[in-house]
C-alpha cells in the first residue's frame, strides 16, 4: 500500500470581473478495491455554492455555482489517497475464450459494452484502417494481449507527444497526419483502433504519480482501457507504450474522450482579450 497527495490548482484570470456561469468539476478519484480517498478538501475562490453527484459511469462529479462576480476564479483540489494497486501484471487473467483475437463478449455483457465499440469519432478515422492492418490483417489471429500491446506500443513510438492546451481531443486522423498529439489525444487513437476492432475500450482521465516513463509529461493525464473477460477493466498508457499500474489514478472515465475535463465552465463577460488560465499539480508519495 502507498499514501499519495495530489494537489490541483486551476486559475482563470479575467481581463474584468465576470459573470461566472455553472462550473463542472471532475478532481476526486475513482474509488474501489484498489484505491481508498483518506481525505479530501476543496478551496474555491470566488463565494460558491456546490453539489456532488455520480454519474451514469460512476464518476463523482462536482456542480458549482457563483452568484458573485470575479476576475479571478482559483479553484484547489487536495486529496490523499491510499494506493493497493500492485506493480504491472505483464499477464493479464484473461479467460481461454479471450486469449486470442478475435473473440465475442458473453452476450449479457454486450449488451452493456455496446457505447464503447462505438466510433467516438466516425468521420473522422479513414486512415485508422489502414494503420491497424498493419498490427491486426484481415483474417488472422492473434493473441489478444499481442494485439493490443502492439497497437499501444506503436501509439508510443510512431506519434510525437506534445503539449497542446487547446481544449478536445483530435481526432484519429488528424493525429495521424500530424504524427504527434497530446496524451489524450493518443489515448483516443488507441481507443478508435481497439473499437474499430470490436473491443470494447474507454477513456480515463486522471493522474500520473511519477512522470519518469515520459519525458516532460504533465501529472495530469489521460489512457484508456479495454474491458477483457478474465481481467476486467485494463489500463493502457499509449502515451508511454505501457500498461497502467500503480503509477496511474484513476479521476473518471467516459465512452467519449471529450466528456471529462478535470474543470469546465462558462463566463459572462469581455471575449477579448482572453482569459489567462494556469495549472499546477502536485503529486508526492507520503
Amino acid at each position: 500500500m502507498q499514501r499519495i497527495k495530489i494537489e490541483h490548482t486551476t486559475i482563470y484570470r479575467y481581463s474584468s470581473p465576470v459573470e461566472l456561469g455553472e462550473h463542472t468539476l471532475h478532481l476526486r478519484p475513482r474509488e474501489g478495491h484498489d484505491i481508498r480517498i483518506e481525505s479530501s478538501a476543496l478551496a474555491i475562490s470566488p463565494a460558491f455554492d456546490i453539489q456532488w453527484q455520480r454519474d451514469v459511469y460512476g464518476n463523482s462529479v462536482a456542480h458549482v455555482r457563483f452568484s458573485a462576480k470575479a476576475d479571478v476564479l482559483e479553484i484547489v483540489s487536495s486529496v490523499t489517497v491510499e494506493q493497493y494497486e500492485p506493480a504491472v501484471i505483464e499477464r493479464l487473467p484473461l479467460t481461454a475464450e479471450a486469449e486470442n483475437f478475435p473473440f465475442s463478449y458473453a452476450p449479457m455483457e454486450q449488451i452493456d459494452l455496446v457505447p464503447y465499440q462505438t466510433a467516438a469519432f466516425p468521420e473522422h478515422n479513414e486512415r485508422l484502417a489502414d494503420w491497424i492492418a498493419e498490427s491486426c490483417p484481415d483474417g488472422r489471429q492473434i493473441g489478444t494481449m499481442d494485439l493490443l500491446t502492439g497497437l499501444n506500443r506503436r501509439v508510443a513510438d510512431e506519434l510525437k507527444y506534445v503539449v497542446r492546451n487547446e481544449p478536445g481531443v483530435q481526432p484519429p486522423d488528424v493525429t495521424l497526419t500530424r504524427g504527434a498529439g497530446s496524451c489524450r489525444d493518443m489515448a483516443t487513437l488507441f481507443i478508435e483502433a481497439c473499437r474499430r476492432c470490436g473491443l470494447a475500450s474507454r477513456f480515463v482521465s486522471g493522474y500520473l504519480v511519477s512522470s519518469a516513463a515520459v519525458e516532460d509529461l504533465a501529472t495530469t493525464h489521460a489512457w484508456a482501457e479495454v474491458y477483457l473477460p478474465g481481467a476486467g477493466w485494463r489500463g493502457f498508457d499509449s502515451t508511454s507504450g505501457q500498461l497502467v499500474g500503480a503509477d496511474h489514478i484513476a479521476v473518471a472515465v467516459h465512452r467519449h474522450p471529450e466528456a471529462i475535463p478535470p474543470v469546465s465552465g462558462t463566463f459572462f463577460g469581455p471575449v477579448e482579450p482572453k482569459p489567462k488560465m494556469t495549472v499546477k499539480v502536485d503529486v508526492a508519495h507520503l
